[in-house]
């Protein structure tokens, strides 16, 4: 389950960051698409695994899921995909270029001032 270890080096990076800023981290923000390879689910379960047996209560996790995305060469449309379906659903065009869905990124981290 590799999602332990994306857990395990969020926490360790957030926490490089509180400490390097003086605070007490309160919420991490994830950006997590959906061809990332990750399960948000499972991500959710290791995070909160590893904080059971940490220093740091109540420290939450909040994820957004986003969307596979793909646009077209064509108008320049971004649309987001549908059972896998590539062409641009207003010109028509058969060929398009991924731009989202792949996402893994700490998006945001709350601290609390000590």
């Amino acid at each position: 389950m590799h999602e332990m270890s994306i857990a395990t080096a969020v926490l360790e990076a957030v926490q490089t960051e509180a400490e390097r800023r003086g605070g007490r981290v309160v919420k991490i923000g994830m950006r997590i698409g959906e061809w990332s390879g990750v399960d948000p689910d499972s991500l959710q379960f290791c995070f909160e695994a590893i904080m059971a047996d940490g220093d740091t209560p109540g420290l939450a996790l909040e994820i957004e899921l986003r969307p596979r995305e793909n646009k077209c060469g064509q108008c320049g449309t971004v649309f987001a995909l549908k059972d896998f379906e590539i062409q641009c659903p207003k010109c028509g065009e058969a060929v398009t270029e991924p731009v989202g869905g792949n996402e893994l990124e700490i998006a945001y981290i709350e601290l609390e001032e000590p």
